[in-house]
């Protein structure tokens, strides 16, 4: 008997072309070679692709870097976080697949055939740091792990990297929870979150993690950001992951002092039917959450629908020089964007 290969019939076959965006943030002394590591591995990949570097206000000459490589760049005069600038450049793309990776040489450019090669079977390719050679500080190993089991507890599914910034993803994947994608460093978490949830086709491939170019962006407190944001997501797509345990500590407590109550006071204490209570109401809320999800989920519109932008579209306002062919990228001088809220539907 032979083998067969099943891939989700939703899915709309997309040309071999992909946009590379690369977000940068105070990385002039990096960002050109970064971008020429990308062109040299995408010029042996036999696909169709641009690269688009997004400098989000950096104060050195990050832009006049990238742009002596001659590939795309977008330039903000203030800066609006990580989210916003993946967010920007992604709307910008020419191509249906979108591949993001960082400027500071943290992940290993060779890995970007291998996530090509996963295309066909999947929305999004995440390249999980769990390779050999992981460059990861100790100091954030536990957090990362909690918030790496918090997830897949949420998820109810094997996260092996949240929050990865080297993925492969369709265009229309990351349109369709535009609105719910922030712009800070929680973008990568979010849309993890949001397509695991959803039942999109998402495969990890284990890869290695350098160490950091320059200095680090992530600062103790994006903890707490991290995983309140990770409660948020779940609550969205899939609430009575969160809201049936609460509600079931809340009735064990109740049940644990109504026993106490009959052994050792013959009564019922007033703390036995607030916890009653309190379980009721919280596993009412979660109905109703879950219900609104469901509905909403089925009502919801796929932007990918949305026109590529060409010129001006998908709400953002570019000033392009003059521009010229160099090896499947356009040479461009950095363009200055004048826009609205990148999150904001387009009317």
């Amino acid at each position: 008997m032979s083998i067969e290969n099943v891939v989700d019939g939703t899915l709309v076959p997309l040309e071999q072309a992909v946009t590379v965006v690369i977000p940068a943030y105070n990385e002039g002394p990096h960002v050109a070679q970064q971008v020429r590591d990308v062109r040299a591995v995408l010029e042996r990949t036999g696909w169709k692709w641009e690269i688009i570097v997004v400098d989000d206000g950096s104060a050195d000459d990050t832009a006049e870097q990238a742009a002596t490589t001659g590939v795309r760049v977008l330039r903000r005069a203030k800066n609006q976080g990580y989210g916003a600038a993946l967010l920007l450049g992604i709307r910008a793309a020419q191509h249906g697949w979108i591949l993001i990776i960082d400027a500071d040489g943290t992940y290993p450019v060779a890995s970007i055939p291998d996530l090509l090669a996963k295309a066909p079977m999947n929305e999004m390719v995440v390249g999980a740091r769990i390779g050999q050679e992981t460059s990861i500080p100790w100091e954030r190993r536990p957090a990362k792990a909690f918030l790496r089991w918090l997830a897949s507890y949420l998820a109810e599914r094997e996260i092996p990297d949240i929050n990865s910034g080297l993925r492969l993803m369709r265009r229309s994947l990351v349109l369709r929870y535009a609105h719910l994608l922030p712009r800070g460093f929680s973008f990568t978490t979010t849309i993890t979150l949001a397509s695991t949830c959803n039942g999109h086709a998402v495969e990890y491939l284990p890869i290695d993690y350098h160490a950091r170019l320059g200095n680090s962006k992530i600062r103790p407190r994006h903890l707490f950001d991290f995983t309140l944001l990770t409660l948020r997501v779940i609550v969205y797509f899939n609430p009575l992951r969160v809201f049936l345990p609460l509600g079931a500590a809340l009735a064990a407590s109740g049940v644990a002092k109504f026993v106490w109550d009959m052994f050792h006071k013959q009564k019922i204490s007033g703390s036995v039917i607030l916890a009653f209570l309190a379980t009721l109401m919280i596993w009412s809320v979660g109905m109703l959450a879950d219900q609104n999800s469901r509905i909403a989920n089925f009502l919801g519109s796929d932007i990918s629908r949305l026109p590529r932008p060409n010129g001006a579209s998908d709400g953002v306002e570019m000033n392009h020089a003059d521009t010229s062919p160099l090896n499947g990228v356009r040479a461009a001088q950095p363009t200055f964007i004048a826009e609205r809220d990148p999150r904001a539907p387009v009317s």
